[in-house]
This record gives C-alpha cells, structure tokens and sequence, in this order.
C-alpha cells in the first residue's frame, strides 16, 4: 500500500518448500506438510496450463481477543450459506439464505486456568523471527514461530510440555548468556466461546465449515481493521494458539490477487507496473505458506503478509494485469525468490541482510533507483557519513522524485523517544526497560547501501543497542533504516547579572550623577571610585531536546520500490523489465511443479537435538533437591488448572 506510514513493509520472504515432504518434516515437522501440499499435483498428472491452489487466508484474526467482537456472515442475493459443525460426536449442517451472526460470550471457568509459554525471543518481522528460530534451532532446541501480537519464537510446546521442562531449558539458557527468553505466563478466570446465530436459533462450536453456493460471502466486522467486505472462495472458522479465533478463507490464487493487486500497488499505476506487482504478489503468495503454520492456516490479510481485501476494490485494470500474467512466478535457479517489495526505498534499494539478519539473496542487491548515472555507489559507499548525507540532500535524478516519502526530516523529542524505547523493552522484558531518561543517540555501523544497522541509545540506567529492522520496532518517528541524526538543542536564557550592593556613602542620585569627593588618609581630597561593572556570566551549555530523523524512503526498502516503479512504467518498460532491475538475475516462469517454493538454510544440517526423555530423567533427578529448578513457581501455579 503506498505512502503509508509504515504499512508499506511487506514482511514476506519465505513460506513453502515444493521438494519432498519428507526433507519439510526434517527440518520443521509434520505440521509443515499439509502447508507445503497445497501446490504439489498428483504424481503422473499431466498439468494442463499454470496451477491455481487454492491458499488458505487469515481475514480476521484473534476474534475473540475482545467481548465486544462480533461477525455477520451475509451470502448475496438468492443465495445460501451452509454451515457444517460438530456437536458432541455428531456432525451437522445447517443452511439458510439470511446473514449469520458470530459473536463471543465469555465463559467463566469453574477454577482460574493457567496458560504458560517459554518465549525465546520477540521479532518486528517474520524473517527476524525466521533467522532466531534457524539459530534456535542450530542449537538443538525445537521452535515453532507464532504471533500472538509480534512475532515471537516459541519453545515448541509439544516438546517442553511440563513447567519443570521449561523452566529447566530457561535455566541452561540463561546460564549461557541468553538475555531474550522469558516465560509468558496467562492467568485466565473466563474464556471466549464462539456463538453463532443462525435462522434465530444459537449455536456454540469452537470449528465451522462455511460455503455459499456462488462462493462468495460479505463479511462485516465491527473492528476498525476489517468492516465490510467481500470475498470468493469458502470459509473456516478455527480456534488458533492463543485462545481466540481466526476466520479463514480458502481462496484460489488467482482470485485472492484480485483482492491484492489494487490495494498494494494502486489503480493509478501503469500498466506493466500492475502487471510487475501481480507477478510479484503471486511469488510472495507461494513462497510463504508457512508463516501461520502454528494457528493452521496459511497466510494473513494485512502489511504482515500482503494487502487482502477480497473482492472489494477488483478494477479492470487490475484484473487485466493479473490475467495477463497468469500463472507467472518470479525465480532464481528454479526456485522462487523471497518477492520482497516496498512502497518506497529512498533512492536505493537494500541488500537482505540489511535489514534482517541471515544470508543474502543474490538477486536482493542495492540497486540505484534511477535511470540516470545519479550515484556510483561503488566508488561512493554510503558507509561513509559525509557521503551519505551528500546522498539524502540529492533530491533529483531518482525514480521515487516527487513522492512524499522520497525524503523526509522528522523532529522526536527525547520524551517520545523514551516512550517508544520504554515499550519496546518491556515487550522484551528487557532489564534496562525501567530507564526514565533517554541522553543520548548515535549511529554506530550503517551499510554500504546506507542502511542503519546499529544504533546505540543511552539511558540513565545503560545503553541499548538496536540492529537493523528492529530500530523501526523501537522507535516510530523513522521511516525506514535510512536516515541520520541531527540533534535538536535548545538554547537556555542565561540569568540577569545581579549588580553589587552600593554602599550608602557611594549611592548616587541618578546615573549621571558625579561621585562624591572623599578625604583620602592623608587629608587630601580625591573623588570616589566607581562601583563595579555587573561581572559577566559564563555562556550556558545548550540543552539537548531531542533529535531530527533526516532520511528517505518508507518500509524495508528491500526489492521492488513501488514508487520507483510507477516511474519505469511511465518510461514504457514491461513488467519483465522492471522486474529484472530490482531483482537482477531473476528468471520469469510459468507456475509449474518442477519450481521449488522454498528450501530450508538447515536442511544439509543435523543438528543436535535435545531428547526429551533424557530432559525428562534429568528433571526427575533433580526434584529431590530443587536445586536447580525454580520450583517456588510452580508451586504457586498448583492450586490453578494448567494448559501447558
């Protein structure tokens, strides 16, 4: 979506691996299979023209996080929606031709239920949290990735399945220097139960099976990130792993680009421009399938994944892009490539692990956004300071000249800055989130395509360092990582000079009076010396307020500038062309079963795993002693229903 503060940022790179399900399994489970399924033909089937899967789509997440949350379900004119659920043992369908309605009653719980998970880390974007789990991983420790707000790597919880596991694993992690893992522990004396009106009558079920005979549905919700909407396909209602709910469309690809096309890439644009962002959607679709594996779905609706609006916003324009190109994909050496794109980089474009932290692409290179000889960024790194600021104040020559985010200069007092540090550090219960006073900011380490990569904030309490994508997390006033810093002080009025006390006998009546003449030891007459002059003070130090963010671009800036890329449409480029310049090396396909969608960095590796029969008996041995086991909470947790 372009020139939106922030929402521009497609946190996309990886999701499904085409290959076997049997390397999938080895490197992330079983629970990856059904993800990765979704495209694979049956074996021998001769495939006439692209595949069009179907995906499955989170339009409305965590229902149920609040008591007021409510759905109606409306099926077009002369149609019907069915509903399949179970009650008890025994299926059932129920089908009418009015709206359905889905609100949540919270349920009292006959004694408080305790729900408890081992965080190993906290993240601003999937590929941050992808990059933690590999390293997790790495390490011997099973993980599976969630969202619950931010995206998080979990202990999976199927493995460390007690508190004494848990805590036994927090334990060996801190005393190894882990300062990211923390155990999140939920209190919970009532819980959300799905309840469906249906021709009158109520229903409550946690799973419903919803299809319409036209497969399409209008959904209205009362929550600002929704309202109405409609969609193709058909649809599930599913509890997720945070104790909500998730309605979930199953959608064919090619109807679920309608749906994004126009809102991600607008309907001004030119049309190879559409045509750039549809082919670019489509890869991103496939490639990232994993995401929500842990709430089993697929994919999400918002800039955490691309722009979804069903059929609410499909135009003949974008329609025809799509079409035109169906069934294209983006790849590199037959695989898909991570279809990152952005709303505007700012003039260059950002290598991957600019941004976040893993290994390059090689199609994912710093590209000059322009079609001028504007910059030689090899022999002019932005690594340098003086270069890089020469580089921002350069307004002209760029595809991106003329759009708002292009260039910006934004002023933070040290006040705002302390606040949104303060809330990123006890999202991480961080130790230094008790600070009070932000004095200082500096750019430590910024990349040869100008990126920051490391910014050091001190505090009264310490400092803070923040890396790459996670400086955006932490602070809002920025655009994006390339920016630096102009500090903002502020001249202090320096105190009235007090004037000496006049002795009596020196006073005068006026200030153009003489002095009085005075008799000297001596008896002679002289005249008084003047009272002194006011002294002058000494210049008062300016204060430091705050400081001013100058920089370009908005979002990651990695891949595709949507922006820039209006321009090149402007100028007649195919869409072949303009994908070629932001993805140098990259191959256009046909959508076939020989492309693989994603490989895992950790598949040639076996690391070593830790088996939790011998984590088992190692607890065991130590619950004589408690000696190394915080025991003292888990006996507070006792009296209370456990969900571990």
């Amino acid at each position: 979506m372009l020139q939106t503060k922030r929402l521009s940022d497609r946190y996309t790179i990886f999701p499904t691996l085409l290959s076997t399900s049997a390397n999938i399994q080895a490197a992330w489970g079983t629970f990856l299979a059904a993800a990765c399924l979704v495209s694979l033909a049956t074996p021998g089937f001769a495939q006439e023209g692209p595949l069009n899967p179907t995906i499955d789509v989170g339009v409305v997440q965590r229902f149920g996080a609040n008591a007021s949350d409510s759905l109606v379900l409306k099926p077009e004119a002369g149609d019907q929606i069915t509903l399949q659920f179970k009650q008890g043992e025994q299926e059932r369908t129920l089908t009418t031709s009015t709206e359905v309605k889905v609100n949540v009653v919270m349920q009292p719980l006959p004694e408080p239920k305790v729900t408890e998970r081992l965080v190993l880390s906290t993240h601003r974007s999937f590929e941050s949290a992808e990059d933690s789990a590999n390293q997790w991983r790495q390490q011997g420790i099973e993980v599976e990735i969630a969202q619950p707000r931010q995206w998080q790597v979990w202990a999976k919880r199927e493995t460390y399945g007690t508190p004494l596991l848990r805590r036994l694993l927090m334990q060996n992690l801190q005393s190894n220097g882990s300062r990211t893992a923390f155990i999140d522990t939920h209190v919970q004396q009532q819980e959300p139960q799905a309840s469906f009106t249906v021709n009158g009558a109520q229903l409550q079920s946690d799973e419903v099976s919803i299809d319409t005979v036209n497969d399409r549905l209008e959904v209205i919700s009362n929550r600002d990130d929704h309202g109405r909407r409609l969609y193709g396909g058909t649809f599930s209602f599913q509890p997720n792993a945070y104790g909500t709910y998730t309605l979930v469309n199953h959608v064919p690809l090619e109807t679920y680009l309608r749906g994004v096309v126009p809102h991600e890439i607008g309907i001004g644009a030119p049309q190879t421009t559409i045509e750039a962002q549809a082919i670019l959607a489509r890869t991103y679709a496939l490639r990232n399938l994993r995401r929500f594996a842990i709430d089993n779905y697929q994919l999400c609706a918002d800039t955490q994944c691309q722009v979804y609006w069903g059929l609410n916003g499909a135009v003949p324009d974008t329609d025809r892009a799509i079409a035109a190109t169906r069934g294209q994909v983006l790849t590199y050496q037959n695989e898909l490539v991570d279809a990152l794109y952005s709303s505007t980089a700012g003039g260059i474009t950002a290598p991957f692990s600019d941004v976040w932290n893993g290994s390059d692409r090689p199609y994912l290179r710093a590209v000059v956004d322009s079609v001028q000889n504007v910059w030689d960024i090899t022999n002019q790194p932005l690594t340098e300071e003086l270069n890089f600021r020469a580089f921002i104040n350069r307004k002209s020559g760029f595809n991106e000249e003329g759009w708002d985010m292009f260039r910006w200069r934004i002023e933070s007092p040290l006040t705002e800055i302390a606040g949104d540090l303060k809330a990123y550090l006890q999202s991480k219960k961080h130790p230094l989130a008790n600070f009070t006073q932000v004095k200082q900011m500096e750019v430590l380490e910024r990349s040869p395509a100008g990126r920051v990569q490391r910014i050091a904030i001190t505090t009264d309490r310490g400092q803070v360092i923040l890396e790459k994508d996670e400086i955006l997390r932490a602070l809002y006033a920025p655009n994006s990582t390339l920016f630096y810093l102009e500090p903002i002080y502020q001249q202090p009025s320096a105190p009235q000079a007090k004037k000496p006390a006049v002795e009596p006998a020196q006073a005068t009546s006026s200030p153009s009076a003489t002095p009085l003449p005075t008799t000297s030891p001596a008896g002679s007459s002289t005249t008084a010396t003047p009272s002194p002059q006011p002294t002058a003070q000494p210049s008062v130090a300016p204060v430091l307020k705050g400081y001013a963010f100058v920089g370009g671009g908005l979002g990651h800036g990695v891949g595709m500038s949507q922006t820039g890329a209006y321009n090149l449409g402007d100028l007649g480029w195919s869409s072949e062309q303009i994908l070629s310049f932001y993805y140098p090396g990259s191959e256009l396909q046909l959508l076939t079963n020989a492309i693989t969608y994603w490989r895992d960095p950790l598949q040639d590796e076996e690391p070593v795993a830790i088996e939790p029969n011998r984590l088992e008996s190692t607890v065991k041995s130590l619950s004589t002693t408690k000696s190394r086991v915080n025991e003292s909470i888990v006996d507070r947790l006792q009296p209370h229903k456990r969900i571990w």
